[in-house]
């Protein structure tokens, strides 16, 4: 099914109706957008997050061909390991620990931390919690091995 480009008023107009519809309005728009029936026993919210990303996938494209891959490579072996590229000096890393937000800014050989500089992240993550952590763990950079 060919679809007509979609303006920017129309996609708002359709996204704002969304909430709007009840169940069985929603279903039907669900056919209508995506050629079938929707899993069963998806929550009424979802259905309306689903569609409205559907929406303007087709109003704005689609993900680029690099992301479908890498999602598919994800989807393929879920235990592979994710890992953010080393931070650039210059990079501010941010975590919010016992309610606390601590930045930490990433330079040439090492990191600062509350204008003191130290040798690595696990340093920091160590200071901030008071036990040994991955630095890049508990800033974000690596996920957890069960992950």
């Amino acid at each position: 099914m060919t679809r007509r480009p979609i303006g920017a008023a129309e996609l708002a107009s359709a996204l704002a109706s969304l909430p709007r519809l009840d169940r069985a309005a929603l279903l039907a728009r669900w056919r209508e957008v995506y050629g079938g029936s929707p899993p069963p026993r998806l929550s009424r919210t979802l259905l309306v997050r689903a569609l409205a990303y559907r929406l303007q996938e087709q109003a704005h494209g689609g993900l680029p061909p690099t992301t479908r891959r890498a999602l598919a490579g994800l989807c393929e072996s879920p235990s592979a390991k994710r890992t953010v590229a080393a931070p650039r000096p210059g990079t501010v890393l941010v975590r919010e620990w016992g309610g606390v937000v601590h930045r930490v800014v990433v330079i040439e050989d090492g990191v600062m931390y509350r204008a003191t500089r130290y040798r690595s992240l696990s340093e920091v993550a160590r200071l901030i919690t008071g036990s040994r952590w991955s630095g890049p763990r508990f800033f974000g950079l690596k996920a957890h091995a069960s992950d």
